[in-house]
Parts: C-alpha cells; sequence; structure tokens
C-alpha cells in the first residue's frame, strides 16, 4: 500500500496509507462527527476546500450509491479517516469508498490517528492541511513552507452555485431558491410538497427574483464567509418585506447581515449528525445536521428588527431567527437532514403555511 503524509501548517504531521486520488492538495482540515452518512457529507457543496476527518473509525463499510448524493460533483479536498472499509456490504452499494474517491479525484489518507487530530483541532482551531505521497526521500521542510504559503479561496460561493437558473417543475408554490451551494435534498423536500422551484445563482438581484413572481424565496446553504457574498447581503433586502423568506445555514448568517447582525468565525465549526437545538418559544429541543465554519453573533442581534428563535445547547450559538415586521425566518442548522436525524423537517412544512398565510392576506387587503 502506498503511503500519504498529511501535513498541518503548525508543523504537526501524520503518515498512513493512500486512498483515492494520487494528486497532492491543500485544504482547511475540519471534523465530521457523524456515524454515518459520508457519502452525504463528501457530496455536501459546503464543504468546498475543505479535507474532512471523520472522527468515526470505520468509514465506507456500506459502499456508495446512486441515490445519496448532495451534489453531482464533490468539491472537498481531501478524505481522512481511521479505516477505509476495503469492502462494502449493502444492497444498495455500487462501488467502494475508495472507488468513488478515484473517480472524483479526491485524495485520501487512512491509518492514522484521527482522534488525536481531533483533539488538536479542538484546541488549535481548523488548520490549512496539506496530504501528498510519501517516501523515504520526501522533503517535508520543503512541503511545509509550500503549505504555509498557499492562501485558501474566498469566492468559495461563486465556486458551487448554479450559473444559470433552472427549473424543477411542479404545481404548487412558486419558489425561488438562491443557490450558494445548495444541497440536493433541499430541492427534493420543496418538490415532496409539489413545489414550482426556480432555482438561480448567487448573484441573482431582487429585481430578477421579484420579476418571477414568486411566492417565497429560499436562501440555501453555502461554504466559507458569508461576509465574502456582499451581493447577496443587497438581494435579500430587497426582497424581505415584499415576499415569504426562509434561509438555511449560510442563507441564515447572509440573512443576518442583512439586517444589521454581525457574524464571526467559530473555533473548529459544527459538523455533524448530532447537534441538540432548542426553540425558545416551546422549550422543544431536537437533534439536527450542522455544517458550517461561521455563527451570527448573539449580541449584534439585539437593536435590529430580528430576535432569536433556536440556540444550540452545546455552546449556546445562535441557531435561528425571525424578522419581527416580515414574513421571515432562518435557521442555523439543515432541515433536510441527510445525514442526520429529520427531528426537524417540519420547518419546510412552515414555509409552505407562511406562503399561504402571505397570500390570504394579500387577498383580503386587495
Amino acid at each position: 500500500m502506498e503511503k500519504r503524509i498529511l501535513l498541518l501548517e503548525d508543523g504537526t504531521y501524520f503518515i498512513g496509507e493512500a486512498i483515492g486520488s494520487e494528486k497532492e492538495t491543500i485544504g482547511e482540515v475540519v471534523f465530521n462527527t457523524g456515524m454515518t452518512g459520508y457519502q452525504e457529507t463528501i457530496t455536501d457543496p459546503s464543504y468546498y476546500g475543505q479535507m474532512i476527518t471523520f472522527t468515526y473509525p470505520l468509514v465506507g463499510n456500506y459502499g456508495i450509491n446512486r441515490d445519496d448524493f448532495e451534489s453531482i460533483q464533490p468539491v472537498v479536498k481531501g478524505v481522512i479517516v481511521r479505516e477505509a472499509a476495503e469492502f462494502a456490504s449493502n444492497w444498495r452499494e455500487q462501488m467502494t469508498l475508495n472507488e468513488f474517491l478515484k473517480e472524483k479525484d479526491i485524495p485520501g489518507i487512512s491509518g492514522i490517528d484521527t482522534r488525536k487530530l481531533t483533539k488538536m483541532i479542538r484546541k488549535e482551531g481548523t488548520l490549512k492541511g496539506l496530504l501528498a505521497p510519501y517516501t523515504s526521500e520526501t522533503d517535508q521542510e520543503k512541503l511545509l513552507h509550500h503549505l504555509r504559503s498557499v492562501r485558501l479561496k474566498t469566492d468559495q460561493v461563486a465556486e458551487v452555485s448554479s450559473s444559470k437558473p433552472f427549473i424543477s417543475p411542479g404545481e404548487g408554490k412558486r419558489v425561488v431558491l438562491v443557490d450558494f451551494g445548495v444541497k440536493g435534498s433541499i430541492l427534493k423536500e420543496l418538490n415532496k410538497r409539489n413545489c414550482h422551484v426556480t432555482v438561480v445563482p448567487y448573484n441573482t438581484s431582487a429585481a430578477e427574483i421579484l420579476s418571477m413572481h414568486p411566492d417565497g424565496v429560499m436562501l440555501s446553504n453555502g461554504p466559507g464567509d458569508p461576509k465574502d457574498v456582499p451581493e447577496a447581503i443587497e438581494m435579500i433586502r430587497g426582497i424581505q418585506g415584499v415576499i415569504p423568506l426562509f434561509g438555511i445555514c449560510l442563507g441564515h448568517q447572509l440573512f443576518a447581515l442583512a439586517n444589521g447582525a454581525d457574524t464571526f468565525k467559530l473555533k473548529f465549526g459544527h459538523r455533524g449528525a448530532n447537534h441538540p437545538v432548542k426553540e425558545l418559544a416551546s422549550g422543544r429541543v431536537d437533534f439536527t445536521a450542522q455544517n458550517h465554519g461561521y455563527a451570527v453573533d448573539a449580541d449584534s442581534v439585539s437593536g435590529t428588527d430580528m430576535v432569536v428563535t433556536h440556540i444550540e445547547l452545546n455552546d449556546g450559538t445562535v441557531e435561528g431567527l425571525a424578522h419581527a415586521n416580515y414574513p421571515a425566518y432562518t435557521v442555523q442548522y439543515h432541515p433536510e437532514a441527510n445525514p442526520g436525524p429529520d427531528d426537524v423537517n417540519y420547518l419546510f412544512d412552515q414555509f409552505i403555511e407562511m406562503m399561504d398565510l402571505e397570500r390570504e392576506g394579500r387577498m383580503t387587503n386587495a
């Protein structure tokens, strides 16, 4: 088995076995605590530019299938596991994890102490990392110099968003879905509810969206820092109060910025399928799927026209917002799950109800 090195920007390194593509790559090293769902995780566009460390020790045991993709072309930089299953056992399995990574040109490493790596990230925060083939002649100092000299991309949303609008037809509510790196499962949930969905690029203007006469607008998930997407902030200001709005993950952060709040980078982010979130109004606690490196500053919400609706019970961060005057609400977590629990799937039904109520109100006032 060929050897591979995972080198971190602080000089720490791990030597393991190569899986996937043979290419050298650089990305932000993060960890995901989900026990299952590696296929959905690897194909989630929100992981653009990142190397995913799976904390569960065995990954790949049920293979890769045709149904669980969140995007057609994964944009992760690398996959880091304790053990990669050589054989898959599942009736839906079409290829092994290793075969999939090779097909998609994604390098990976197995056989390293992922527990140690995860504890490092929790203590130090996310770090840049480099994956490269390793032999006795590998010049680690040269690799480290190269790693430290590389700046990670900031135009991540532009890399993963649709370049042109497209339609997923239905006979129900007309929804414009703004694509900041949308997961396929969000579109599936809207289609389940018979919505007629028009997916538009991240830089679509408010005027263009309003010209489509939608019943509602959904702001999708996506990668990176929300402050790197100023076009979306202006767009949100132009549509809120006119059309019902529902935001997820990055869409939640952009909604906060558009209404005068602030965001900040988390030390190591929330990535997994087991995050407890409390709804403040009811006291209800749900376990949620999450994948984000930034959060809304709770103190900055004071003095705005927004109210905090949900909090994360692990660290108290803001997990939900609602506008005090407009039909608009957002959540930091993923109600479509995949991977993860579907405790909060009802939020899509609330979005439909909100569009119904807004339409009835307009007809009454007409």
